[in-house]
């Protein structure tokens, strides 16, 4: 469900919240995070941002100033146990705020196009400078037992921005068919816990939380190439479902 929420200023903010528990968005294949920590997390900020009366565009610039700080972080501090802490806990804040300002849209009425596109193209930077932030640092903080080690964050790079191109693609295209067909949206049905666990690895949400391990450098490096590999196989998996799903579209045409 993701209906409108228009609702008087005069609200409180647990009548905000409450209102906000009742009309999410589907949890269907969510990854474990962004359903069970972000999503939460994102309405308790979006409930208080009503409250105070901030826009939408508002909230997803407070996000991109956490993220990017945190980003920042990654490539001039040394790595450390206290840098790290403050990298995860300014992702964390940051990604939080980017599910809060759609939530805050639906409920003041309804988001828009300028909106939707200025969230991608924030997520869209974030995607790609996270890892060539975590490059610099390989770089410069950590000694590397071989240099090709270097390579990691730039595969990661790909990958992840592969993957989130694809994405967002994939659902444009899905609703441009679903206008030019008049189909309804599909009906999302309950959601596949085996299928949210599936998406882990490539969780942006536990990249987040996994640079606590940046002050203890071998752990980092061991578990920075475990996730990479990870998006990379997911990458692959899910491009030729999603190639499939789009040949669908146009197969009765052909």
């Amino acid at each position: 469900m993701n209906l409108p929420l228009t609702e008087p200023r005069a609200r409180t903010f647990a009548s905000a919240l409450d209102r906000l528990r009742s009309a999410q968005k589907s949890s269907k294949g969510a990854p474990p995070y962004s359903r069970y920590v972000n999503r939460p997390l994102g309405r308790i900020f979006a409930a208080a941002a009503f409250q105070a009366g901030m826009t939408p565009n508002q909230v997803t610039y407070i996000s991109a100033a956490f993220t990017f700080s945190g980003i920042l972080l990654i490539a001039l501090a040394p790595s450390s146990w206290t840098v790290g802490g403050l990298v995860a806990l300014a992702l964390v804040v940051g990604y939080a705020l980017d599910a809060a300002d759609g939530q805050l849209a639906r409920l003041r009425g309804g988001g828009t196009a300028a909106g939707e596109w200025l969230d991608h193209m924030i997520d869209a930077i974030k995607v790609a400078s996270i890892h060539l932030a975590v490059l610099i640092a390989f770089y410069r903080f950590f000694q590397l037992p071989n240099p090709l080690w270097l390579l990691i964050p730039i595969i990661f790079t790909i990958a992840a921005t592969v993957h989130f191109f694809g994405m967002v693609l994939v659902d444009l295209l899905t609703r441009v068919h679903r206008l030019q067909t008049g189909r309804p949206a599909s009906n999302d049905g309950p959601a596949s816990a085996t299928k949210s666990l599936m998406k882990l690895p490539v969780d942006y949400g536990v990249l987040c939380v996994f640079f606590v391990l940046f002050g203890w450098r071998a752990a980092f490096l061991v578990g920075y190439l475990l996730l990479a590999v990870a998006t990379v196989l997911y990458t692959f998996l899910v491009a030729r479902r999603w190639h499939r799903q789009i040949v669908g579209f146009t197969a009765g045409n052909e």
